[in-house]
């Protein structure tokens, strides 16, 4: 039973369950896409697989849909989070999406002596978030979270998670990750277009659980660099080896 239309829902799944759209669910599936009673949708929640489900009810405000059968077990993606200084409008929506994409866990922007934006729409970005797990066929949603100041983050930092931050002036890489074990908690710090300040590049550079790298000998976009790093963690320490 294949449905080439999969959403996100807040709602338990299993064999014959019923799931209540929410009304842009319903304007979605019936209005934009069409579709009606006996149509097949992917559902998932983070929690219990990937489900087919079938159209019991449409309307133009509600509905509800059927769970079917289990289409793909849970797959979780690694503990990855991804913090990163937010810039231009669009190209933060992108560093948010291809997070998602990417296998990120967390999705963390954070404010840096010399980050641009002051604000985020939180539920915007999470929005993204979201559009991008559907859409990329992964069967969880990484939490985009409020702007929050780097320094108070640092201060507060879970002493098991490694950090891989990344800095054009130091060693590749592949080098600084190499030796370390898959399966534990880390994050990636991407920095604002205006790089980081002296003081804040001693402090993660003297930090225990910090591994300096760089993503090659040409400074890249903020954007760019959040993909190349996500690349390169995810080949040496993440699920795609």
């Amino acid at each position: 039973m294949n449905a080439k239309i999969r959403l996100y829902v807040e709602h338990p799944l299993g064999p014959g369950q019923s799931v209540p759209l929410t009304r842009e669910h319903a304007h979605y599936l019936f209005g934009v896409m069409r579709l009606s009673v006996g149509g097949r949708v992917a559902l998932f929640n983070g929690q219990d697989g990937e489900w087919v489900a079938e159209v019991v009810e449409a309307g133009k405000r509600d509905g509800v849909l059927s769970c079917a059968e289990q289409t793909k077990p849970l797959q979780l993606p690694p503990d990855l989070w991804l913090l990163f200084a937010p810039i231009k409008k669009a190209r933060t929506d992108f560093i948010v999406e291809k997070a998602a994409e990417m296998g990120a866990s967390r999705i963390m922007p954070v404010q840096t002596e010399f980050t641009n934006s002051e604000r985020i729409r939180q539920d915007r970005l999470q929005a993204h978030a979201v559009e991008a797990a559907e859409q990329c066929g992964g069967m969880f949603v990484p939490e985009v979270t409020d702007l929050q100041r780097l320094d108070r983050l640092l201060a507060a930092w879970p002493e098991n998670r490694q950090l891989m931050f990344c800095d054009e002036a130091e060693a590749g890489a592949a080098l600084r990750l190499a030796g370390n074990e898959k399966g534990q908690p880390w994050a990636i710090l991407i920095g604002p277009e205006g790089g980081f300040s002296e003081s804040e590049r001693k402090r993660l550079s003297a930090l225990p659980y910090a591994h300096v790298v760089s993503l090659g000998p040409r400074i890249l976009r903020a954007d760019t660099a959040a993909v190349a790093a996500m690349t390169v963690w995810q080949q040496a320490l993440g699920d795609w080896s």
